[in-house]
């Protein structure tokens, strides 16, 4: 359904632009919990077992599994939030949802947020969650093949930048990666080389001033902006990375340095498939199952997870 002028409206009133994330991202993590798809039923998932050790922290991993027979692959999700608000618990009810949509066993990183904990604790955590995962498959019923790194908006990111360290380290290697309206830059004020940062970064729930306030909070230093484990398209080289599936969003600031993320890991060798959204708001996936544009992702999502790419 297209936005019309009362959706717009409606928009701008919502998007609040002149609000600073850095002094009230306490009050949107409380305002998450109440407003997010809790679980009824927490037996629908399992806490893993086995320790997630990143540095002297253990990272918590949380595992969905579908009814009946999992598919083959595993999906190690990382959850949206701007690296500062967003958890496991309000995104249990995604997290169900994927498992039931797509067959498959999801496994959700309880990955540490900023400010308290900046970059590269998320990095870091988000890393460590995936090596375990690869060493250990056996214990979650797959292959190491059949892992493949998921996370939607910053978390889209840290799988992006999962995929960049794993390449880099070589402890393991991810076969297939799933990015829903990542962000992959640090660029977004008005001289942002990406045209969806002025055309999408107001009045479109998500603000580009809002994205930078995340980053502020996320960063360590300003060296961190250029960093590509922080800001992946900022990487030399996206040579060697995992076969993926870029989903944008087309009134989100970030659509356009997703998928110009996506022509650059096609540019240098890799596979992609890129898809953008028509009529689509950033955070969109949160929604429930019943929204035409969730059931949409989902069977782009299937068709990606059914391929095999020679």
């Amino acid at each position: 359904m297209a936005i019309n002028k009362a959706m717009r409206a409606a928009l701008s009133i919502l998007s609040y632009p002149e609000i600073d994330v850095k002094k009230t991202y306490l009050v949107e993590r409380e305002v998450q919990k109440l407003l997010s798809r809790r679980l009824k039923n927490p037996a629908l998932y399992t806490v893993w077992e086995h320790p997630v050790p990143s540095g002297i922290h253990n990272v918590p991993v949380r595992v969905f599994r579908p009814a009946g027979v999992p598919g083959a692959a595993l999906l190690l999700f990382f959850h949206g939030g701007g690296w500062v608000t967003g958890t496991v618990d309000s995104y249990d009810g995604v997290c169900a949802d994927m498992a039931a949509m797509t067959g498959c066993v999801v496994a959700s990183v309880d990955y540490r947020l900023a400010p308290e904990y900046r970059f590269p604790a998320a990095p870091e955590d988000c890393y460590a969650a995936a090596r375990e995962v690869f060493r250990h498959a056996g214990t979650l019923g797959v292959r190491p093949e059949d892992i493949v790194l998921i996370g939607d908006s910053a978390g889209g990111n840290l799988a992006a930048a999962v995929s960049l360290m794993a390449r880099d380290r070589g402890e393991f290697r991810p076969g297939r990666q799933i990015l829903i309206y990542p962000a992959l830059d640090s660029r977004h004020s008005e001289d942002s080389p990406y045209p969806s940062v002025r055309e999408n970064g107001t009045g479109y729930l998500l603000t580009a001033k809002r994205v930078r306030d995340y980053m502020a909070l996320y960063r360590s230093s300003d060296e961190d902006l250029t960093n590509p484990y922080f800001a992946p398209l900022r990487a030399s080289s996206l040579a060697n990375q995992p076969d993926t599936l870029l989903i944008t969003a087309e009134y989100c600031p970030l659509r356009d340095e997703g998928e110009a993320y996506g022509r650059r890991l096609r540019e240098e060798g890799g596979f992609v498939e890129i898809h953008r959204l028509p009529d689509a708001l950033h955070g969109y996936f949160s929604l429930p199952v019943r929204f035409s544009l969730v059931k949409q992702t989902y069977w782009i999502m299937n068709r990606f997870l059914e391929r095999r790419h020679e």
